[in-house]
């Protein structure tokens, strides 16, 4: 991809026109309660817009009209050929807008414009399409049965899905959740976080234009305790699939409890090892894994690299290189492309990253934090560390040596998370003892990375629960399996069953 320059990209922020209202039944509306809030540039504090603040009533609005839409089969009885025409135009869509998408995005977020135009709207694309594809390909069953019975077994759309995004991947996370969603042919509520409600509703405007029934895409942005939790404890709706913190998702768990016992898929934190053993080859190439594994979209991603566990005897030789491809990242103005570590979030994000920076361990390399952007940082620490236990959220680096392959691993599984780790050797027997014994959903071999789109994706402990994104998996958190008993026996037949 042929990105534009600093000037280019500010011509197309300058020329933006952001959603501010929720879209709900196919049109945009003010919050029913007249409220705003501003969202914010987090490179420089300025106000971008005031967006809808919605709250319960919104909520059992969107939900009633996304209701009447699943009943009445507009989009859940829609022929699957068509449901797929319908999405892969709305794939198009995203792709005719992308350098749109990316500044708004990038304003939005302070994520820099080259992981949008390069990774966020190009994978927001192949997710959708992937999915669309998949529609009229999932075979349904027949189970072995008796002479006079058939058993079908069918998957069915599970209705209306609250679907509640994270802010650190806005427009990608958005795809990973209706992608499946909508291909299932459920009726969907989208909450977008509330620091980046852009892209949704961009998003949901492109929907409608693809043909996707009014009723079928709404999205309600608003704050967590105003939209998230009735949309956890709404008797209406269906199934949620939330992305984020793992204390807000434990907050889901009890709104089902407390409702309708409605499903739940949780994607939440994590605290990833790399583990680098002394015999890795190409320290060069491990070197540059990691550092994109820690820094990439500023750390602010739970499948980072934010525990290396090195072993002493490779330690010095891969920390040189470390330090080399980490200068490689230059930190600056999100719409400058040659920068790669943009604006956290928000200033209570940033707050909350500085304050791991302050004394305590060894800084190796930066450690600055100065007007929402944190430098990358590596820090040199102990076990018990609380930069080494907790989720930072951050471009921050937790350095941990260890002496042997099992000390390796056994640290790797000190943690309540289990998302992701990455293991570097060239001993394949060790690679796959290591990848086999470390608790987490993906380990990738003297790699990062999160798979592809064709891979489930999230976690084990207290990092996921119920359900996988991406893959063929992913559709599973969106429908129902039924069976389908058909007697075939004549009346003069002795039925069994």
């Amino acid at each position: 991809m042929s990105l534009l320059t600093t000037e280019e990209y500010k011509a197309i922020a300058a020329g933006l026109s952001f959603p501010t209202q929720a879209f709900i039944d196919g049109a945009f509306r003010p919050a029913i309660s007249g409220k705003t809030f501003d969202t914010v540039n987090p490179a420089t504090g300025a106000v971008l817009a005031k967006v809808a603040a919605c709250d319960a009533a919104d909520v059992d609005f969107a939900v009633e009209k996304a209701r009447d839409a699943f009943e009445d089969g507009r989009w859940s009885r829609l022929h699957p050929k068509e449901r797929k025409e319908t999405l892969i135009r709305l794939a198009k869509l995203v792709a005719r807008n992308a350098q749109e998408l990316a500044v708004m995005e990038s304003l939005d977020s302070g994520k820099t414009i080259f992981d949008c135009e390069t990774v966020d709207v190009p994978e927001t694309v192949n997710c959708l399409t992937w999915h669309a594809e998949l529609i009229d390909k999932i075979y349904e069953q027949v189970a072995p049965a008796s002479d006079n019975h058939i058993a079908m077994i069918v998957r069915e759309p599970v209705g209306v899905v609250g679907l509640v995004l994270p802010w650190n991947f806005p427009l990608l996370m958005l795809a990973w959740k209706i992608g499946p969603a909508l291909a299932a042919g459920c009726s969907i509520i989208v909450k977008p976080a509330l620091e980046t409600s852009l892209t949704a509703l961009r998003m949901a405007e492109l929907a409608m234009e693809a043909g996707i029934p009014a009723g079928v895409f709404n999205v309600v942005p608003g704050g967590g305790a105003e939209v998230g939790e009735p949309i956890g404890r709404h008797m209406d709706i269906d199934a949620v699939s939330f992305t984020g913190s793992t204390a807000t998702g434990r907050r889901f768990l009890k709104y089902a409890s407390e409702s309708n016992l409605k499903e739940v898929t949780l994607e939440m934190g994590g605290k990833n090892p790399a583990v680098v053993l002394d015999d890795a080859e190409n320290l060069d190439r491990v070197a540059a894994h990691v550092v994109n594994g820690a820094f990439w979209n500023m750390g602010e991603n739970c499948s980072a690299s934010s525990r290396l566990i090195v072993q002493k005897g490779v330690k010095d030789a891969l920390l040189g290189r470390i330090y080399a491809h980490a200068r490689e990242w230059p930190m600056g103005d999100p719409l400058d492309p040659v920068n790669r570590v943009g604006a956290l979030v928000s200033k209570a994000h940033y707050d909350k990253v500085s304050s791991y920076l302050g004394k305590g361990p060894k800084v190796l390399m930066g450690g600055k934090a100065d007007a929402g952007f944190v430098e990358p940082t590596i820090l040199d620490v102990a076990r018990d560390a609380k930069q080494a236990r907790e989720e930072i959220f951050g471009p921050v680096l937790s350095v941990l040596t260890v002496d042997s392959f099992d000390e390796a691993i056994a640290l790797a599984n000190d943690t309540e998370y289990g998302l992701a780790a990455s293991i570097f050797t060239a001993n394949v027997k060790k690679a796959i003892r290591g990848a086999r014994a470390i608790r987490a959903g993906t380990v990738t071999v003297n790699s990062f990375g999160e798979g592809d789109i064709s891979t489930p994706f999230g976690g084990f402990k207290q990092s996921g629960f119920g359900g996988r994104d991406n893959g063929i998996h992913a559709h599973d958190q969106y429908t129902q399996i039924k069976t389908i008993w058909v007697d075939l026996a004549d009346d003069g037949d002795e039925a069994v069953g």
